[in-house]
């Protein structure tokens, strides 16, 4: 992170000591407020029958789609009402301690900006459409708010052990990019996925990807994709599956036995695999987003 760049947006004032700033909601511009307003019914008219129960509850508690770009002191009040969790707004993306402090705090740091018009379905940085509508509905939910704050207390424990890779995978193949078994189906719960409207159907319907049962330790040996669609997708059970394994584990020997560098590479498959689908990888053999290529 640059930190010349903290004050590009003109919405910044100060920054505080933990990268906190105000929001600046009131300097948001009509044409953002209708971005907001586009990407909302865009992932309206695809996540039902594809998105978790819990997230679609979540986003009707916040009620996120009264027009525009959501004021977080308003929804912090029934955020903090149903679980103790707050949005603090943050003008980039904030050092890994102070991200690992802001969430063992149930304080979800989230993005003040939204991208531009040219950038509706894709954008590589965190925005307030993919922090606030893609992670903050699931923190309306009991048990995934606390695997989040046990997330942020982990985090800060591994400081001392130089595998904050392994704990990276760990964030990004389960509250980025993971999906869940439900007796409806497979379902979305990643907020990498619930804030695109063509991962959100490529995740679950296409032949490409492997879904793989979720494990703790696998996972966190596994490469990830920063830039496209994933090769691969971890299926938790449910909520409960998820928070009871990762505060069961002792992160310490884990830790240990992890190598620096990954073992596996985002389309792995492994004998000890429990495989839900096997994918072709097609999509990503034939150049993924980078080429244009239709999922398949």
């Amino acid at each position: 992170m640059d930190p010349n760049n903290i004050l590009a947006d003109p919405r910044t004032s100060e920054v505080s000591d933990d990268f906190t700033i105000d929001q600046g909601w009131k300097s948001y511009t009509e044409e953002e407020h209708e971005t907001w307003d586009i990407l909302y019914r865009h992932q309206l008219e695809c996540l039902p029958g594809l998105a978790c129960d819990q997230f679609m509850d979540g986003l009707s508690a916040l009620n996120l789609g009264t027009g525009g770009i959501p004021d977080f002191k308003k929804i912090n009040v029934k955020l903090k009402e149903l679980t103790g969790w707050e949005v603090v707004a943050v003008p980039c993306l904030v050092p890994d301690d102070i991200f690992f402090e802001h969430l063992a705090n149930r304080r979800f740091p989230a993005g003040n900006f939204i991208r531009k018009r040219e950038q509706l379905e894709y954008i590589q940085e965190p925005d307030v459409f993919h922090d606030v509508f893609g992670h903050v509905p699931l923190l309306t939910n009991p048990v995934f708010a606390d695997y989040m704050q046990a997330y942020g207390k982990g985090g800060m424990r591994s400081q001392g052990y130089d595998r904050l890779k392994a704990l990276a995978s760990l964030y990004w193949y389960t509250v980025e990019f993971g999906l869940i078994n439900t007796p409806k189906g497979m379902r979305i719960f990643g907020a990498g996925i619930l804030s695109s409207r063509t991962e959100a159907t490529f995740s679950i319907n296409a032949r490409s990807p492997n879904r793989i049962h979720f494990d703790l330790e696998r996972l966190m040996r596994s490469d990830y994709k920063i830039d496209d669609f994933q090769a691969t997708y971890f299926v938790i059970s449910s909520f409960e599956e998820l928070f009871r394994v990762t505060v069961e584990t002792d992160f310490g020997p884990l830790y240990e036995r992890l190598n620096p560098c990954f073992d596996f590479t985002p389309t792995s498959v492994l004998e000890s695999d429990r495989v839900y689908q096997r994918g072709t990888q097609e999509y990503g053999r034939a150049g993924g987003r980078k080429r244009g290529i239709r999922p398949v």
